[in-house]
């Protein structure tokens, strides 16, 4: 370990299991202090227990870094201010908010209800709302006060919020919406020290296993398990210190030993006619352009 995290203080959302347990502990093991978040709901949202979050606390002190658990819900406005509080009283700073925390309710459009979509959305895209707002509040704060503050934000997407995802409308709109929000966010918070950046990981947990049963099975013995949450988190870690200065307002997938800088919308072909199309000239147009256009990524889960 090369302790590049050490004297910083993160938050990570959703820490209680998958992803964020593998970013928490990566996180603690290069000398960051964290805040463990987890509502300690199932894989659909529904209960809560404290355990989640308070069995990630123990692992990190039994190895000897600190930890804090917070069990508030991150969706509400009292609950992310909390998550704030926390790191505040604890560790009297946050540098870093790692935004991974979600569920999913999976149906196809046509049977999706709208509990199921106002849930997923919530969790997922007021769930990063909610804490970067309270956090980028303290933090221009700081640098109002003349203590500019050297702050990063990761947040969370996925493949289905860049391709999308057959059956997953609601979870692909929410991470989608992300990408979008980690955009606004990079421009708006650089004059007060703050990064913001967004990964999109592939990875074995217990949201995805299902859908990617055969692909994400654990690897035979000894062999380089290629689907574990581990090999996400040195990328966390690294946007999360300071040694990523200079890097923001950016999506990076990771998966396995594999990460790529995805470069988003981009205008392609174009015809401007300098006046109004009539509907068949717009149609005859548009097809010319989609004729030398490069053609789109196929959507997860597409015959």
């Amino acid at each position: 370990m090369t302790g590049i995290c050490t004297g910083r203080v993160a938050a990570v959302t959703g820490a209680g299991r998958g992803l964020g347990r593998a970013h928490a502990l990566a996180l603690a093991a290069e000398g960051a202090q964290v805040v463990v978040n987890d509502l300690g709901v199932s894989a659909s949202g529904t209960g809560t227990s404290a355990g989640p979050a308070q069995q990630v606390v123990d692992e990190i002190r039994a190895r000897g870094g600190r930890a804090v658990p917070h069990t508030g819900d991150i969706t509400t406005s009292d609950g992310a201010a909390s998550l704030l509080a926390t790191a505040l009283d604890a560790y009297g700073r946050l540098d870093a908010l790692v935004n991974n925390a979600g569920f999913l309710r999976d149906r196809m459009l046509v049977n999706l209800e709208e509990d199921d979509w106002e849930a997923v959305l919530r969790v997922h895209l007021t769930g990063h709302f909610l804490p970067l707002k309270h956090a980028a509040a303290h933090w221009r704060a700081e640098a109002k006060a003349g203590r500019a503050p050297h702050a990063r934000v990761v947040n969370t997407s996925s493949g289905a919020g860049l391709l999308g995802s057959v059956g997953q409308g609601n979870y692909s709109a929410a991470k989608a919406g992300i990408l979008g929000l980690t955009l606004v966010a990079a421009a708006e918070l650089a004059r007060y020290g703050v990064q913001v950046n967004a990964i999109a990981p592939a990875a074995r947990t217990r949201m995805t296993e299902q859908a990617f049963a055969a692909r994400m099975a654990p690897p035979a013995e000894g062999a380089f398990d290629a689907m574990a949450p581990e090999n996400v988190s040195p990328l966390v870690v690294w946007l999360s210190s300071s040694a990523s200065e200079g890097v923001t307002g950016r999506v990076f997938e990771a998966e396995a030993g594999r990460i790529t800088v995805m470069e988003g919308w981009r205008p392609g072909p174009t015809a401007d006619k300098a006046g109004r199309w009539t509907p068949a000239q717009a149609g005859d147009t548009v097809r010319t352009l989609l004729a030398t256009a490069e053609p789109p990524l196929p959507v997860y889960g597409a015959p």
